[in-house]
């Protein structure tokens, strides 16, 4: 139950748009950079990949619905389904993060590696920017529309931050960052202060890029993708130069999701780890 509100939680914040960034000008490229305004709910714009996110949803929600609504032990090709990929899932995660922050971050981790896989292979089926309404198209992939990214990557941002706090506390986590580490004792640490000071600056600006290198490494990727797909199918004879590269973003397609969930679960544990200081030395 916990495991869908936050699916419901996620899905409907990456849907709302960033009117700065749907406001961007056509750049001429193949495929626009910016999310097409197809029309307006009050002062609310909804873009082509609001329409496709909602659809996404739906799609997920059907089928999670269909595979858990009659579990039993034997179960059906859609329940071994879902439940061999939220298998997979819990054993990664658990493989990279203590107990307690697993049951933490895992509804997180798990919801962005299904909604990212789910909208990258739905933006590859027919239609998909093809299909036109007054000569813009209806659909597109929300993780080729940075808008969906940049949220997704706010959403680990907010949640990494609380979850360090709690794990820490505020002086474990300042400690964590700037404390002199090795559990080193006597004069040598006060020149070595300063020194882990000057780290945990840097750690901090680190940690201030990670979501800006979550969001804008997806949404180039997908976006990429899509562009050079489109230049192909535009290519004679009849686009048979897309059919590689096809096949390529399949791939793609899944490897993005992989690392995008890897990379959150990672720095997740960056944040809410204990090293050995005692023994560091």
């Amino acid at each position: 139950m916990n495991f869908r509100r936050f699916l419901l939680a996620i899905t409907l914040f990456v849907a709302l748009p960033f009117p700065a960034l749907a406001a961007a000008e056509d750049s001429g490229a193949p495929v626009t950079p910016n999310a097409v305004e197809l029309f307006k709910i009050g002062p609310l714009p909804v873009t082509n990949s609001m329409i496709y996110t909602w659809i996404i949803m739906a799609v997920i929600f059907i089928v999670v619905r269909m595979g858990t609504r009659r579990m039993n032990d034997k179960p059906s090709k859609m329940q071994n389904l879902i439940e061999a990929a939220v298998e997979g899932l819990e054993n990664m995660t658990a493989g990279l993060l203590e107990p307690k922050v697993v049951r933490w971050c895992f509804p997180m981790v798990a919801t962005f590696f299904l909604f990212i896989v789910v909208s990258n292979l739905m933006g590859l089926l027919p239609g998909v920017g093809s299909i036109k309404l007054g000569g813009e198209p209806i659909f597109r992939p929300p993780t080729a529309d940075a808008n969906s990214t940049i949220a997704m990557a706010l959403v680990f941002f907010i949640m990494s931050s609380w979850w360090a706090v709690k794990y820490n506390g505020v002086g474990g986590l300042i400690k964590h960052l700037f404390g002199v580490k090795g559990g080193m004792t006597g004069l040598v640490v006060i020149p070595l202060f300063f020194i882990f000071v000057f780290i945990g600056l840097i750690e901090v600006m680190s940690i201030l890029i990670r979501p800006v290198a979550l969001a804008m490494r997806l949404y180039g990727n997908i976006y990429g993708g899509e562009s050079v797909l489109t230049l192909m199918l535009h290519t004679q004879p009849l686009g048979l130069a897309a059919l590689p590269f096809y096949f390529l973003e399949l791939l793609v397609a899944c490897v993005q999701a992989l690392v995008f969930t890897i990379l959150c679960i990672a720095f997740i544990g960056t944040l809410c780890s204990h090293p050995e200081e005692e023994d560091g030395h």
